[in-house]
This record gives structure tokens, C-alpha cells and sequence, in this order.
């Protein structure tokens, strides 16, 4: 097996992110190459520019999830750790992928509906065929599988769809140029709010940082996010049901059963009837027993720039050596004369 994964890199990580996606990677990771197979993450800084964007923020950011990811557990010696702009291959390979890529296909990506909106005229070429470029970054690598969650599945069928129709266009059944990757769902992740409103999702966006617990949180910064987060004046429930029409509270729980890897009727379980009072410190004291290593090894990291770009390069130059070969397998099956 041979998974890829990518991720667009931004800046403020916070808990949402880490139980969202980073957590995962890490446990893929550790299951996948025990066994003896291939795990690559990227920094998707490519895709970063499909919208605007500063360019000073784009390589602080890249450097930035680097750290986190290594500092939640991401090994550059198990795993291969790269950013996309390292590795022209590719952009090479997107290229080659636009003659196969259908214009009616990526007209039908939700992404691009939502992300352009009505401004579609006004919207980047880029943001247009990102859907190509995610193909290639996954088939560059002869890809087996690709973890994706349920707003990614429409970009997994486009890749498989493009592999398919240049494997029978260009190649033969016999010696096919591209692996069609299958996709790994993940287990169900946390989805995890905003502390001040439990409709809206956790966001670095948000104007207010008590919104959110940062990877950059230190321990007392932590406890008074979570004591200060909104509530409402029930106690908690001893079973889920009870937790309808109290997104506060589900929210506080479902990050507390995530947190602790284990589920949220165990939770109720344990603190049914209680009030916040006595389950707001019990998970600010989990959080910051669970997010002070990461939160030590992340602030060390991020200072450190030589330490990061040198992972970036060792990974790009692996990340590299696996692709050349099929970038290359890909211009002989289009006639392309590379000398």
C-alpha cells in the first residue's frame, strides 16, 4: 500500500485541526508503516494560490504546519514530509492531466461551485482545476489509496475517472501508466465548534481567539478558554439524546470523548447530572494534559527554521525519486520527446 495525503497549509492550528485531520495521519502512520507500507503528507501550497493570498504568510504558514505536524507525531523517518512546490512534478503531471481532464467534469465539483460562488467570471483559473491538480498529486505517486472524507470524494472519483480514461487512451491494459487509488474513510472524525457558538465550527478565522484552544495555548490559557466557554444552566445528561438542542454542551463533550478516545455516552456516563461546574476543569485538565507535549515540541519547532526547511527538503528529494518515473511513463504514452 502507498497513501497519499495532502493538506493546505495555514496558520493558528488549533484543536479542531489536530482532531480533524493531523490525529489520523498519525495514526495511519504508525498502523501503515509498521507494516511495511508507504505513507507521503504534503504541504498543499500549491493549491494555496488557486486563492488570494500573501505571499509572506503562504511560507511562514508552510513552515508552521510542518512544525505541528511533526510535533503531533508525524515522523520524517517513517513518513515522507514534503511541500508540493518542491517536487515540480507536480505541476508537470497537471499539465499532462488537463488534456485527459473534462471541462463538463470539473464544472460539476461542488468545491468550485462553492468556492467561486456566483463571481465565477471574477474566480482563478487555479481554483478552476484544482481538481487536476489533486489528481496528479495522488496518481504521481502511483497512489493505492487516499484517506478522504465526505467533502473529498467527488475530487477521489475525478482522479480515478482521469487515470481510467488516459490509461485507455495512452496505455494498455497490460502496462497501465497510472494505479487508480481507493479511497480509506476514516474513522468518524470530531467535528469540533466554536467555544463561543456551538453551530459554528471551530475557525482560525474567527475575531475572537476565546473561540478557539490553539496549539500555541499554554496550560492556563487552556483552562481559562474552557471555563470562559459558553454553556447553558442544565446540567448534563446521562444520555445522549439529551444533549438535542444544546450545541454548547455537545460540543464541550465531544471534544472531551475525543480528547480521551472514548465515547460520548461514556462520558454522559460519568458526568450525568453534573453541571459545568465540575466538568468544565475536568477537561480543561485533560486538554492540557493531552496538547502540553504537542504544544512544547510545536513552540521549540516553529522557532526553528533551518530544522524545518531541512525536513521539507529530505522529504521533497524522496518524494522526487518516486515520482520521476511516472511523470516520465506519462510523456512517453503522449508522444512527448523528452531527449
Amino acid at each position: 500500500m502507498r497513501i497519499v495525503s495532502g493538506i493546505q497549509p495555514t496558520g493558528n492550528l488549533h484543536l479542531g485541526n489536530y482532531l480533524g485531520a493531523i490525529r489520523n495521519w498519525v495514526r495511519m502512520q504508525d498502523e501503515f508503516t509498521a507494516q511495511g507500507h508507504e505513507c507521503l503528507y504534503f504541504l498543499a501550497d500549491l493549491h494555496a494560490i488557486s486563492m488570494p493570498h500573501t505571499p509572506a504568510d503562504l511560507a511562514a504558514n508552510t513552515r508552521e504546519m510542518v512544525a505541528a505536524l511533526v510535533a503531533c507525531g508525524i515522523d520524517p523517518d517513517k513518513s515522507i514530509l514534503f511541500n508540493q512546490a518542491q517536487v515540480p512534478q507536480h505541476a508537470e503531471l497537471q499539465w499532462l492531466l488537463n488534456g485527459t481532464a473534462r471541462m463538463g467534469w470539473l464544472n460539476r465539483m461542488t468545491q468550485w461551485k462553492d468556492k467561486a460562488g456566483k463571481n465565477r467570471e471574477g474566480a482563478s483559473v487555479a481554483l478552476f482545476t484544482y481538481p487536476v491538480l489533486q489528481a496528479a498529486d495522488v496518481l504521481l505517486y502511483q497512489a493505492t489509496h487516499v484517506p478522504v472524507g465526505e467533502d473529498q470524494k467527488q475530487h477521489l472519483e475525478l482522479a480515478r475517472d482521469i487515470a481510467q480514461k488516459f490509461n485507455n487512451d495512452f496505455a494498455s491494459e497490460a502496462a497501465p501508466v497510472f494505479t487508480q487509488p481507493d479511497p480509506i474513510i476514516p474513522p468518524e472524525a470530531a467535528r469540533i465548534m466554536s467555544l463561543r457558538d456551538g453551530s459554528a465550527k471551530m475557525s482560525k478565522s474567527d475575531p475572537s481567539d476565546m473561540s478557539r484552544i490553539n496549539l500555541t495555548d499554554d496550560a492556563d490559557t487552556i483552562m481559562t478558554k474552557i471555563k470562559k466557554a459558553k454553556t447553558d444552566p442544565e446540567p448534563l445528561p446521562s444520555e445522549k439524546a439529551g444533549l438535542e438542542g444544546r450545541p454548547e454542551a455537545a460540543n464541550l463533550v465531544g471534544i472531551y470523548a475525543a480528547m480521551a478516545g472514548t465515547s460520548v455516552e461514556a462520558v454522559l456516563g460519568e458526568f450525568g447530572g453534573s453541571g459545568f461546574g465540575r466538568f468544565k476543569p475536568a477537561l480543561g485538565e485533560l486538554l492540557v494534559d493531552r496538547l502540553a507535549p504537542i504544544n512544547a515540541r510545536f513552540v521549540d519547532l516553529r522557532q526553528d527554521r533551518a530544522a524545518l526547511d531541512t525536513i521539507l527538503a529530505k522529504g521533497a528529494a524522496r518524494a522526487r525519486a518516486l515520482a520521476v518515473p511516472t511523470l516520465e511513463r506519462a510523456y512517453a504514452a503522449l508522444g512527448l520527446v523528452r531527449g
